[in-house]
């Protein structure tokens, strides 16, 4: 592991704070400990400094275990253990969740370059294997981001360049990549007509601003159902450059 620091001593702790999850229930499973081990990258990984962790739906269902299939609305149990995991496995307590993060390089593993210690990133939680193999989920399937430290491949370290506030760019990954690939799978692109149906939450929003930037007329229909709104626009300024969106061009 390559860290930054002054002469041979990196500046990276071998201990950290971070939130677990201990079970499957309610605010009473989380934990705050300040004597966690800081994970050290592996081959092909690096290290981030969260300086900015988002909450959103994903970590909420993760701990109640909505995912599981036999979960019914507001219960929670052991039942639904064996495959209330984001892929649909159980998941090993104690987990570290929190999928969305914004944060700096602070440490590389073997085959990344060091030239990317001090790089401002986002971290894209979907995290794919080998062709054929299952992607994981960041915060459920490995570490994730409600702690001061997580490592995670060096090509979902996103590099950004932007104005915004860490806490404000820390709300985009989990939100704008589930609508940015969703247009991209409609095919969505100028002269469209896009129906965003849930437009007040995360991904809904997301989808009405990158249906604007792609010159579409966007529908939004609100949750709860309002009436619906109907707005021709034109291309917005330049966006945030971020490796991790394509829709930023």
């Amino acid at each position: 592991m390559t860290a930054t620091g002054t002469g041979t001593r990196p500046r990276v702790p071998p201990r950290m704070r971070a939130a677990l999850l201990l079970g499957h229930g309610g605010f009473e499973q989380l934990a705050v400990r300040d004597d966690v081990p800081v994970p050290a990258p592996a081959a092909g990984e690096v290290l981030v400094r969260v300086r900015a962790a988002g909450v959103n739906n994903t970590d909420l269902n993760l701990r109640t275990g909505w995912y599981s299939k036999a979960a019914t609305d507001g219960a929670t149990g052991g039942a639904r253990a064996a495959d209330a995991g984001w892929t649909g496995t159980a998941l090993a307590f104690p987990v570290i969740q929190g999928a969305d993060a914004c944060g700096e390089v602070v440490a590389v593993g073997a085959g990344v370059a060091a030239a990317r210690i001090g790089e401002r990133v986002l971290v894209d939680p979907v995290l794919r294997g080998p062709p054929g193999t299952p992607p994981r989920y960041l915060g459920s399937d490995c570490p994730g981001a409600f702690a001061e430290y997580v490592a995670v491949p060096a090509r979902n370290a996103c590099r950004i360049e932007s104005p915004l506030a860490d806490a404000e760019l820390a709300s985009f990954p989990c939100s704008y990549l589930a609508a940015e690939h969703m247009l991209q799978r409609a095919g969505a692109g100028d002269g469209d007509t896009v129906l965003v149906t849930g437009a007040s939450g995360g991904v809904g929003s997301a989808a009405v601003q990158l249906a604007r930037r792609r010159a579409s007329c966007t529908a939004a229909e609100p949750t709860p159902p309002e009436a619906p709104v109907t707005s021709t626009v034109s291309p917005s300024p330049a966006p945030a450059r971020c490796s991790m969106c394509s829709a930023a061009r």
